[in-house]
């Protein structure tokens, strides 16, 4: 069985296999879909353990902003068309929001209440956590993003469906649940509480040095995260840990429409 993964976008979804990727978007009364091959180069090294955890998040951070701007494109109409200059400029500027609401105001808001080392690095991963489930909260409230959150379960519920060796139809699908343990959220989740960890080992009393620390160590605890991601996924034992990720998607997945399952599954089947 082929590991399926995706993405929520806007009035569709994006699904990832080995061999390909596929966006199925509703367009009106219709779907549009687009499918093109994975790139195999570096098909060696995405098997190397904590080297090909870095290989997914640049890979899914460049695939995912690229299939975000084509279902913008497709919604926005057809003299809406989005540059490669543009497409780039969007993901420095996502980036650049992640390290400061994610990295900079929580080292700030910290440095205001403690200096004492270990205080330090509790206070601030939790200010971390704080603002990412503050953010989720609050960015939920726009309609637009209710129905992301909605193809988000749609997403998942047929990914479900998949695994679980069920013909992918709407009413297969609809019973499955909107939670799925390999979501990004999840992965996301583990990247907070792992930093935690990792930055009280080690240690400096300049801000500046603070910050450097926490963006040159972002590989390496997407590395660990994503190690533990697909351990847990395989290992009854370490099951528990993604709980915390699958309660976290109360707040970025909702329950989808059939429309919504539709559009899923055509996407899925794509890449099968």
């Amino acid at each position: 069985m082929k590991e399926i993964g995706g993405q929520a976008l806007i009035e569709g979804v994006l699904m990832i296999s080995p061999e390909k990727t596929a966006i199925a978007l509703r367009k009106n009364s219709k779907i549009i879909t687009k499918v093109e091959k994975r790139s195999q180069s570096l098909k060696k090294l995405k098997k190397v353990p904590f080297l090909r955890g870095i290989l997914a998040l640049i890979e899914m951070l460049y695939t995912g902003t690229k299939a975000l701007m084509y279902s913008t494109e497709v919604a926005a109409g057809e003299d809406e068309k989005i540059t490669k200059t543009e497409l780039s400029l969007t993901l420095l500027f996502s980036l650049s929001l992640a390290i400061g609401l994610f990295v900079a105001l929580p080292l700030f808001l910290t440095k205001l209440i403690t200096t004492d080392r270990l205080a330090f690095n509790l206070i601030d991963g939790l200010f971390r956590i704080l603002i990412f489930m503050l953010y989720l909260f609050i960015i939920g409230f726009s309609s637009e993003i209710k129905r992301v959150y909605q193809y988000h379960g749609a997403e998942h519920m047929s990914v479900h469906c998949y695994e679980a060796k069920k013909d992918l139809t709407v009413n297969n699908v609809k019973n499955f649940p909107p939670e799925h343990p390999r979501c990004g959220t999840s992965f996301i989740f583990l990247v907070l509480i792992i930093s935690i960890l990792l930055f009280s080992l080690v240690w400096h009393p300049s801000w500046i040095i603070k910050f450097l620390e926490r963006i040159l160590l972002i590989p390496v605890i997407a590395s660990i995260s994503y190690e533990i991601l697909k351990l847990s996924a395989k290992t009854k034992f370490l099951k528990f840990l993604t709980f915390p990720g699958l309660w976290l998607q109360k707040l970025t997945t909702r329950q989808p429409d059939k429309k919504q399952i539709e559009v899923a599954i055509t996407a899925i089947k794509k890449v099968l």
